[in-house]
């Protein structure tokens, strides 16, 4: 099965890459700056993996700078970048607001800026480039709804306050789970989309709300973080979704200890934001906006899924 779902994957991959420089267009002396949220979410290792593999098939330089979920950090990153007269610069900004500053910067010396999983708010960027996040959250909302039987009490770990990710998830789930009434959404506190975060706040909303049905991550990180909180209660007494569709979480699923995640195609989107970063660096056209699609992974379907 793995080496189906290699292929799949490798499928996906060249898709992403129609419309991409032909062989005969040159990208020689072409640098592109990639500023990545955080190195520490497996998720954004496959992005980051994604990015890598455009570059070298494309034959571009692409400087990769980890911001360590800093926004600071990543400002710096980004005014290196512009100092340094990049042909193109993506950012998976860390706080979708943080950046006005430096993306006009970039903007002004001429460098066009792609955002990358997430949205950049206050500025302009050539490109947004992200995962359909508001139509993950409605899926997510309407799979857990499945599993409890459309009733009970149920909390949601949300991500990163300012993030585009973490706000259209969390709508997109609102908006899914308004259509079951019997359904209550006891409490929805912050996780930054960190495991160990996760488990930390699970475990004091088990004490506040023991008699608890299910569980809404808005990434696979803080529903694994859950599913530690909860022993042996995950996947039986309450039901945990996620979304990302990592490794890790895809392993849960089946295991049976998490319900189901919303998969994205990490890879495919670092990969696309190299791909399109060549295009407007040599002057050719690119959608303004971009929303790849995500898919639910349960147990029935969970061999589909790449998981290394």
């Amino acid at each position: 099965m793995r080496s189906l779902v290699f292929v799949i994957a490798g499928v996906a991959l060249a898709a992403a890459a129609c419309g991409a420089p032909a062989n005969g267009d040159s990208t020689e002396g072409l640098t592109i700056g990639l500023s990545v949220s955080t190195m520490s979410n497996p998720y954004f290792v496959q992005f980051r993996d994604g990015a890598e593999a455009a570059a070298q098939r494309f034959g571009v330089k692409l400087s990769v700078a980890d911001a360590q979920n800093d926004a600071s950090r990543q400002a710096t990153q980004v005014h290196g970048f512009t100092s340094r007269k990049m042909n193109a610069v993506i950012i998976n900004p860390v706080d979708s607001n943080a950046l006005a500053t430096e993306v006009k910067a970039a903007s002004q010396a001429g460098i066009p800026v792609i955002a990358a999983d997430r949205a950049i708010n206050h500025a302009p960027v050539t490109e947004t480039l992200t995962s359909d996040n508001l139509a993950g959250g409605r899926l997510g909302a309407q799979e857990l709804a499945k599993q409890i039987g459309g009733k009970g009490d149920v909390v949601v770990l949300s991500g990163t306050a300012g993030t585009s990710a973490s706000r259209d998830r969390s709508k997109g789930f609102a908006d899914g789970i308004a259509a079951y009434p019997k359904i209550k959404v006891v409490a929805t506190q912050r996780a930054d989309f960190d495991r160990a975060k996760g488990l930390n706040v699970m475990t004091s909303l088990i004490r506040s709300h023991p008699g608890l049905d299910g569980v809404f991550a808005e990434n696979d990180e803080m529903a694994l973080g859950a599913i530690q909180a909860l022993g042996p209660k995950a996947g039986h007494h309450v039901k945990v979704v996620g979304f990302d569709g990592t490794p890790d979480g895809i392993k849960a699923v089946r295991a049976g200890s998490m319900a189901a995640t919303v998969t994205q195609q990490p890879r495919v989107i670092g990969w696309q934001a190299v791909q399109d970063a060549i295009k407007v660096a040599k002057g050719q056209p690119v959608a303004k906006t971009v929303a790849v699609p995500v898919k639910l992974a349960t147990k029935d379907n969970a061999n589909e899924f790449w998981t290394f």
